[in-house]
């Protein structure tokens, strides 16, 4: 039986290869899915991918993850210094979760240097490898899963 991972994203991620690429980078979201459904079930999970630029979106699938027992990998975006309500759905998750960013917010304007609520709830965080990051944030949930440290 497979576990269960929900990879979910935030604002303006629907954007990235043409948003800002010279910051983000070219790959776009589709490729990104591409890549983590594939390691999903090299890993052995059962994989939910979302993403939305509201809020309350977001918050539902963390509700969801909550009730089918998911993992979560999270790229908040900008709901990252902001959100008390992702914060509050995260906190209920008992299954690993690990916020991803795919850039170094601390080596970013200082806009991007505030307190990043949202990392609160999270066993780990990956932040400035790009895309990677997100198969990363996988291979560490699997690890903590499995009892070991990622």
């Amino acid at each position: 039986m497979n576990d269960r991972l929900s990879i979910l994203n935030g604002p303006n991620l629907d954007m990235l290869g043409r948003r800002e690429p010279h910051v983000y980078g070219r790959v776009i979201l589709a490729e990104i899915e591409k890549r983590c459904r594939a390691l999903a079930r090299e890993l052995g999970f059962a994989l939910f991918f979302g993403q939305s630029n509201h809020e309350g979106q977001v918050v539902d699938w963390l509700h969801e993850a909550y009730d089918d027992g998911a993992a979560v990998v999270l790229n908040p975006a900008g709901l990252s210094t902001r959100s008390v309500a992702v914060l509050d759905a995260l906190k209920m998750i008992e299954q690993p979760v690990v916020e991803v960013h795919l850039t170094n917010v601390f080596a970013r304007e200082p806009v991007y240097h505030g307190d990043l609520v949202t990392a609160r709830a999270a066993d780990a965080f990956v932040a400035g490898f790009g895309a990677t990051g997100y198969e990363l944030g996988m291979h560490g949930v699997r690890a903590l899963l499995d009892g070991q440290p990622p």
